[in-house]
């Protein structure tokens, strides 16, 4: 008990000295570009600095593919309508994208234009589009990574295989019991490489009890988004219960339930509805910013823009003739929660 309360100081301290972000940084961005010069992809680099606040001023994460300058010279210079299929909305390192089977949709900043994972089986080499990814990533900050490739993607792109078969997912259960003798130390480091300490450090602490090893599905808002939460104690559980669904859901299988379908989480009540809209994908209206981020054999980690917030409570008003009338809950964000909340004293 002493070593978890240790933990979770340790938790609040780090959310005491965040700063929240709401879009990619003007360094990030001038950082990455000048990494891409220096690494040969002058082309890209002045294109990023061209183009950035037309592509990504409304994401707080991206993806960049970028084909070699003997492209661009082979090419002339691209169209807006091509650089957008080369910018994703979303995080993308290169184990979680060779972790995707093939067929498996990339989205990008064109809401009508997807990447496709053309990878084959047992290659050792990750493709895209029939595209090759060269080596490890140009740049990677965490919020914005930079893969080079060997030519520009074609945006009309197509293959004629059968859909992705997927597991169903309709045994999503949850169990509680007793601390196991299994760790999440693999995945917590990833997490905390990746400004997700506040989540690894609650995953570490194994809030959920469990008596055998767990499939676990863990939506992660960053350490940025954690900062209202900063000595909140007694809201840690309910805040991290809610994040965690009890059966592992990839990005394939995302990309594949049909639009609208909920699942339970850890938190009793609580839902996660899955939606699709203009190209990204929501989990109750937030949107997923770095789809596995984390792939284990167990535990799948997606990072979120935002915290999933709880429903206001049903206030009960009077209709003038004394008896009760309730009102439909509304969404409400963590911030507002956390500065409405009642003062607990007990953990």
């Amino acid at each position: 008990m002493a070593m978890k309360l240790t933990m979770i100081l340790a938790a609040a301290s780090i959310i005491t000295i965040l700063h929240r972000t709401t879009a990619i940084p003007s360094e990030t961005l001038t950082n990455a570009a000048d990494t891409l010069s220096n690494s040969g992809y002058v082309a890209m680099s002045l294109t990023l600095n061209l183009v950035s606040d037309v592509l990504l001023s409304h994401y707080n994460s991206a993806t960049i593919f970028t084909p070699p300058d003997s492209s661009f010279a082979e090419s002339g210079q691209p169209s807006l309508s091509l650089l957008q299929v080369h910018f994703s909305p979303m995080v993308f390192s290169l184990n979680s994208i060779r972790s995707l089977p093939f067929g498996t949709k990339i989205p990008t900043v064109d809401s009508d234009t997807f990447l496709t994972v053309t990878t084959p089986a047992s290659a050792d080499h990750v493709s895209i589009n029939n595209v090759k990814i060269v080596g490890s990533p140009v740049f990677d900050d965490g919020s914005l990574i930079v893969f080079g490739i060997e030519n520009f993607f074609d945006p009309n792109f197509t293959i004629s295989e059968p859909p992705l078969s997927v597991e169903r997912l309709d045994h999503c259960t949850a169990s509680f019991g007793g601390d196991g003798n299994f760790t999440f130390h693999e995945s917590a480091n990833v997490l905390i490489s990746r400004g997700y300490s506040v989540i690894a450090s609650f995953l570490n602490l194994q809030l959920l009890g469990f008596t055998n090893q767990p499939t676990l599905t863990v939506f992660a808002p960053s350490d940025e988004l954690m900062v209202d939460y900063s000595g909140r104690f007694p809201d840690y559980k309910s805040l991290f219960h809610r994040h965690v669904l009890p059966c592992k859901i990839s990005w394939r299988d995302l990309t594949n339930v049909d639009d609208g379908t909920g699942f339970d989480t850890y938190l009793e009540g609580f839902k996660i509805k899955i939606n699709r809209s203009d190209g990204t994908f929501k989990v109750n209206e937030v949107p997923i910013t770095f789809p596995d981020m984390y792939y284990g054999d167990s535990v799948v980690i997606h990072g979120i823009r935002d915290i999933l917030s709880l429903p206001d409570p049903v206030d009960e008003v009077s209709d003038g003739d004394g008896d009760p009338v309730h009102e439909t809950p509304a969404k409400t964000s963590g911030r507002e929660l956390i500065a409405s909340a009642p003062d607990r004293s007990e953990f």
